[in-house]
């Protein structure tokens, strides 16, 4: 018997490893069907090397090779996707952190600023048709104390959220700096693996999904480069991720992010402690989009503050807050607003120029501040301690009753520290100072001119006191709807991309199917073909010559 005696079966043989390899790539894919991140997996099969045939006729083949197992991606598409993702990432978090927001206004509602503002000024009116009445007097002192609570309230809450989200960047820098580790270990593996000639089709997948966790959390660019030539004569392959240019992973070498303390407060209305995200050596980083983005505008946006056009987040917000308790206590207690949309500031009778309910011809003027602020234990300050807490603004006589004088004595007040004066908390009944004149009780001059004020609209540059709180939470409701619009609108593109991806590189379970009917129909004609190569050559061993 000559050489090609059994050459039949070392091709069948060869067929029956093929479609073994095929039922097993199958089998592969279908089990990673519901894997994040998976790509399927396609076997590469070529007819094998032909060999030449004894009386020199031609070629003659040898069958089939798989010479790899390939997987089945679009560099092109996830390119795009990791692109979209940050966008996606980042007006989630705003979407779902502006709905937070404006749910602490609690508006409208029973308890919320229109309610209570109307409550204050509807018992201001019921004490006007009889300021001697003890139990009107209290019930001013309790919806007053419901105006200011309000606003501390609020304050509170921003504080919170403000907190809450320094808490969520401090997390994700931690986990970009972990996903970025995982990076590096998987790129060590892929290159020890692949250096032999072999393709880590799973470790691509796992670090690929890795990458696609990354790109949600920051602006990321992910790439591989060619660096040389391996002795086997493939590629030398490096896989690299930068943000912002910087590389944040470089192939087995990764540059770690930080987070700093502040040292002082960015923003007046800033939380104490505020992390700070830079590079892990001292370089500055540029974050422009990703979750946190998404976490650092709201967080520190102050739009507006000394002209700039930064994101309205938390702390713009809390500034608007501030200048209306401001602005509404100055003008309540001091008479001191624009009458005419001159802007200029103009000086009527408020609260500090009435008399109190026992006040006796000839007496001065009560002096008392119906609004001021809490001190550092909680109590509310008195009318003088408020007006000394400004500093040598108000003691410089000079200045007194300027708009400097003003200016210094309510920029102490926040919307977390508002409250009620320490004389009309302790003693409502006599030093709400409704009267325009000492010793007339029925006298309401004073009352009416600062409630009054109320319907100024020229309080605010938004109008009266209503108009400008309307106009915050407006302003936040728009904030609130686009960024839900940029929110659908990404997810739609994120969507159509990633279906974008699994119709090229995801397991069809019809098609894997259709594989393993293929592969084992395959296996059985070979399996056939070695049974009937065996009964023939059982025949020419076994059977000639008897």
């Amino acid at each position: 018997m000559n050489n090609t005696t059994f050459i039949g079966l070392d091709i069948a043989t060869r067929g029956l490893y093929t479609a073994q390899r095929g039922l097993t790539n199958v089998n592969h894919n279908i089990d990673n069907i519901n894997t994040p991140g998976y790509s399927r997996q396609v076997l590469q099969q070529q007819a094998a090397r032909p060999m030449m045939a004894a009386d020199g006729s031609g070629m003659l083949g040898t069958g089939s090779d798989v010479t790899g197992v390939k997987r089945v991606r679009d560099e092109y598409l996830d390119t795009k996707y990791r692109s979209e993702a940050q966008a996606l990432g980042e007006w989630d978090i705003k979407n779902t952190l502006l709905e937070e927001m404006q749910t602490m206004y609690n508006e409208p509602s029973e308890s919320g600023f229109n309610t209570v503002l109307n409550e204050f000024y509807d018992n201001l009116q019921r004490l006007s048709s009889d300021p001697s009445n003890l139990s009107s007097r209290a019930a001013v002192k309790e919806k007053a104390i419901a105006v200011t609570k309000y606003f501390n309230s609020v304050a509170s809450h921003f504080e919170y959220l403000q907190n809450d989200v320094n808490n969520l960047v401090y997390a994700k820098v931690n986990e970009i700096n972990s996903l970025a580790d995982q990076v590096v270990k998987l790129n060590q593996q892929i290159y020890n693996y692949e250096i032999t000639g072999n393709t880590a089709n799973d470790l691509r997948d796992q670090r690929g999904d890795l990458v696609d966790k990354l790109s949600r959390l920051v602006n990321i660019q992910a790439y591989e480069t060619v660096t040389g030539k391996l002795p086997n004569g493939q590629d030398d392959l490096r896989f690299s991720v930068t943000i912002s240019g910087k590389p944040l992973v470089d192939h087995t070498l990764v540059s770690h992010l930080k987070t700093e303390q502040r040292s002082d407060r960015r923003n007046p209305e800033d939380i104490d402690n505020l992390y700070d995200i830079r590079w892990a050596d001292g370089n500055t980083l540029a974050i422009r989009s990703g979750e946190l983005k998404g976490y650092l505008d709201i967080r520190d946006g102050n739009e507006g503050l000394n002209g700039s056009a930064d994101y309205r987040g938390i702390p713009h917000y809390q500034r608007k807050m501030n200048e209306f308790v401001r602005v509404f206590a100055r003008t309540f207690n001091e008479g001191v607003v624009d009458t005419n949309g001159d802007g200029v500031l103009d000086k009527v009778d408020g609260h500090v120029d009435g008399y109190t309910l026992n006040s006796q011809p000839g007496d001065p003027v009560a002096g008392i501040r119906f609004f001021t602020m809490v001190d550092e234990y909680g109590k509310p300050l008195g009318s003088t301690s408020f007006a000394a807490g400004a500093g040598a603004a108000v003691d410089d006589p000079l200045t007194a009753g300027s708009n400097e004088y003003y200016d210094a004595m309510y920029q102490q007040i926040t919307a977390k520290n508002f409250s009620i004066s320490s004389e009309v908390d302790e003693n409502p009944s006599d030093n709400i100072a409704t009267s325009g004149a000492p010793g007339e009780v029925g006298n309401i001059e004073n009352l009416r001119s600062f409630m009054g004020l109320r319907h100024n609209t020229y309080m605010f540059m938004e109008g009266g006191p209503e108009d400008f709180v309307k106009t915050i939470i407006s302003t936040m409701g728009v904030d609130g709807q686009q960024a839900k619009a940029n929110l659908d609108n990404q997810s739609i593109m994120t969507r159509q991309i990633e279906t974008r991806r699994q119709s090229i590189s995801g397991v069809s379970i019809d098609e894997e199917m259709g594989n393993l009917v293929r592969y084992q129909h395959a296996y059985n004609a070979a399996a056939k073909m070695i049974q009937t190569y065996a009964e023939l050559l059982d025949v020419l061993v076994n059977r000639l010559g008897i």
